[in-house]
């Protein structure tokens, strides 16, 4: 366990209800607690180019829900991993510089040369707290697979994570963030250690570079559901660049079908689930 991260500023904590607000791709607003939380951000606009590496590039194909200035004031970002679609050259001008960023060590790397000072990286079932007033939040890192073996050193490492926000010693809300990840086996490891997740955040689009699937398709992010049994779920990352070959319409043919219990909620950008905290 590394040391506590210490928030100041506002407390205002509301355990009875959270929200994530979808600005597109893999990028939400989080706030629940008194917390305030960015995931991996990208603000490029539609039409505009990205650069994945290796001479690779993929057009945006939808504006997001907003841009930076346009955000509250931010607590924290949860990055799965450094990549031109999931922290992108808008990004990297204009969030703050000493914003803790919570991630792993290669986009701490890659944060440090861009002149970030908040970097905080994790291992896989390494766990970093953060504090604000009597809320705590525990962010811990979930094994990710980015890429098939043969090709995994094209991409950069990318991780998953799970949100366990707590007031005092009790424990109110979990919230799982799957990342860029394909199907594993180390996924039936989280359920195991991280049973009763209220809420997932599923990466899907079936993400297609140099001929490859490097992102679950909609029936894999199905799959991943039903491996780690959320209470519900939220599909994002599912059409914002030209690289997604799966789109939302897939996700839903396949829960439909699925013995899952778990509620699916489909956000459009720029709208939003609010969430609640299951009786325990």
């Amino acid at each position: 366990m590394t040391t506590a991260i210490e928030l100041t500023g506002q407390k205002t904590e509301d355990f009875g209800e959270g929200e994530v607000y979808f600005i597109g791709n893999a990028t939400t607003l989080i706030r629940y607690a008194g917390f305030t939380i960015l995931t991996d951000p990208t603000f490029l606009h539609q039409g505009e180019h990205v650069h994945l590496g290796h001479g690779t590039y993929a057009r945006r194909e939808v504006e997001p829900a907003c841009q930076i200035a346009d955000l509250p004031p931010l607590d924290l970002i949860v990055l799965s991993h450094h990549h031109g679609d999931h922290f992108d050259d808008v990004s990297a001008r204009e969030l703050d510089k000493s914003l803790p960023i919570i991630t792993n060590d290669h986009a701490v790397r890659q944060l440090t040369e861009q002149g970030f000072t908040g970097g905080h990286a994790l291992d896989t079932w390494q766990s970093q707290d953060i504090v604000k007033g009597d809320a705590s939040l525990r962010i811990t890192s979930m094994p990710g697979k980015h890429a098939p073996d043969h090709v995994a050193g094209l991409l950069p490492p990318v991780m998953g994570s799970v949100l366990d926000f707590h007031h005092g010693d009790d424990h109110r809300f979990r919230l799982y963030i799957t990342g860029d990840t394909l199907l594993h086996d180390r996924l039936h490891d989280i359920p195991r250690w991280y049973p009763g997740i209220d809420l997932a955040l599923v990466h899907a689009g079936g993400t297609t570079l140099l001929g490859t699937v490097v992102t679950m398709t909609g029936e894999q992010a199905v799959q991943a559901v039903e491996i780690v049994q959320p209470r519900e779920a939220v599909p994002i990352h599912y059409n914002d660049y030209s690289v997604f070959q799966s789109g939302l319409d897939d996700l839903r043919r396949a829960a439909e079908v699925s013995a899952v219990s778990t509620e699916f909620h489909y956000l459009h950008h720029g709208e939003s689930h609010l969430f609640r905290p299951s009786v325990r």
